[in-house]
């Protein structure tokens, strides 16, 4: 059994669904005893508390076989597609915590292997008191920080990783990904890996590479393959 593992992102539109994608991917094609054609696999869960907007629940639903509902995967959604806290102020409800909190001890329970994508970053609201790095701390998860390969990925490195250390977060390492094909010179242009880990002293667990098809499991597999997984899935 795996240790629950946060995955967020030092900004929006970081890669946290794709690096998500791409070992919920690993772990069904080469560590899930369970899976079979014709059934969801019953050892793998993926939890994103809450979610403003269609997108990540209803990607993972539809990719992978899983025995999760989107309620399941998602107890806590809102229809307007801005920052969960700001959704629920303007759709008149309420954030519960306990809630949220007593799904993901249930899928806690019942999975090998649980994976939870953060709502944006460590410094992103949940409540208007309440952030990411609260939750982290507080449910005792390990991260993983998803670090974009574009100008400032230096810059957002460091500052995601103080934030984890001031508010006591156990960051596991930083992992690059690419939104297209880069070059090594390129690469080390934009996000510059041994520089970012030197300066946020912090491991690099690799570079997730661009990934073409999101749908297809066999490349999400190989992407996440490209990473440090054994210490990742650990």
């Amino acid at each position: 059994m795996t240790k629950p593992l946060l995955i967020v992102g030092s900004d929006t539109g970081v890669g946290k669904t794709v690096l998500t994608a791409a070992l919920a991917a690993y772990w069904l094609t080469y560590r899930d005893r369970t899976a079979s054609r014709n059934e969801p696999s019953t050892s793998l869960g993926i939890y994103k508390p809450l979610q403003s907007g269609e997108g990540d629940r209803e990607f993972y639903h539809h990719t992978f076989s899983l025995s999760q509902t989107l309620e399941e995967i998602t107890p806590l959604y809102f229809e307007t597609p801005i920052a969960p806290a700001i959704a629920a102020h303007k759709e008149g409800k309420a954030i519960n915590l306990a809630l949220i909190w007593q799904h993901f001890l249930k899928l806690q329970q019942q999975k090998e292997c649980l994976l939870v994508e953060s709502m944006g970053g460590l410094g992103s609201p949940i409540t208007d008191e309440y952030i990411v790095a609260d939750l982290a701390r507080d449910w005792a998860l390990e991260v993983i920080l998803v670090v974009p390969v574009r100008l400032g990925a230096i810059s957002q490195a460091i500052a995601n990783v103080a934030l984890a250390r001031m508010e006591k977060v156990k960051l596991r390492g930083i992992v690059l990904s690419c939104s297209q094909v880069y070059s090594e010179e390129e690469m080390e242009e934009l996000a510059p890996p041994q520089m970012i880990s030197r300066l946020a002293s912090t491991p690099i667990l690799g570079i997730l590479p661009y990934v073409k098809d999101l749908h297809d499991i066999s490349q999400l597999a190989i992407a996440a393959s490209e990473l440090d997984i054994e210490r990742i899935l650990i």
